[in-house]
């Protein structure tokens, strides 16, 4: 128990690092592009229940709701109140200790927020949880050593290669359906971004 009860504290001071994020972009025209590209493909339909890890302001939930499915929303911190404010069912809720059920979800949605993950295997495992079999999960996240160094960013635990990724969510009980670079310029230069569509293996 001596053990838990200090992992206990090193999370309880991290959380004094959570920021809020307002959606700015390149983030408001890919959230909208890969959405739309989801829906598309037939990966994401009207009536699916999605959970959206880390929802910020809400910006991704609003899409799911006009697009007639039933999304909730967990964040930390200011966001979360964000959120409530505009009527979107949000929780203030750890991605590391979601408090659904097992299989609740269709599909997953996961925008920049895996690296804010000191354990991101564990944190997967989680994520498998909550979805159905067979169910998808959309993760995207930073690649390192860019101009925009995201390595370096005080909430950033887990920026890591994009063969390390592939091996986590293959060892997390997921398919790795696709991966794509996202080349963006930012203010800083130029960066890229990793996107997976995994599917929940049995």
């Amino acid at each position: 128990m001596r053990n838990y009860a200090a992992l206990d504290r090193f999370l309880d001071a991290l959380a004094t690092e959570v920021y809020a994020e307002p959606p700015t972009e390149p983030h408001l025209s890919i959230t909208r592009m890969t959405i739309e590209s989801l829906l598309g493909d037939g990966i994401i339909k009207p009536g699916m229940r999605v959970l959206d890890v880390g929802c910020g302001q809400g910006l991704a939930l609003e899409l799911f709701r006009e697009a007639g499915m039933q999304p909730i929303g967990i964040t930390l911190g200011p966001d979360f109140a964000v959120c409530r404010s505009k009527g979107l069912e949000t929780y203030d809720v750890d991605q590391n200790f979601m408090e659904f059920g097992a299989a609740d979800f269709d599909f997953l949605w996961c925008r920049h927020v895996l690296e804010h993950s000191v354990a991101p295997l564990f944190t997967l495992t989680e994520y498998r949880r909550v979805v159905r079999l067979d169910g998808f999960v959309y993760v995207e996240v930073p690649a390192p050593d860019t101009s925009a160094h995201h390595e370096t960013n005080p909430n950033h635990y887990s920026v890591l290669p994009h063969s390390s990724w592939l091996n986590l969510f293959v060892r997390a009980g997921f398919a790795v359906e696709n991966s794509m670079a996202i080349n963006v310029n930012v203010p800083c230069g130029s960066d890229l971004y990793w996107s997976f569509l995994l599917r929940r293996r049995g």
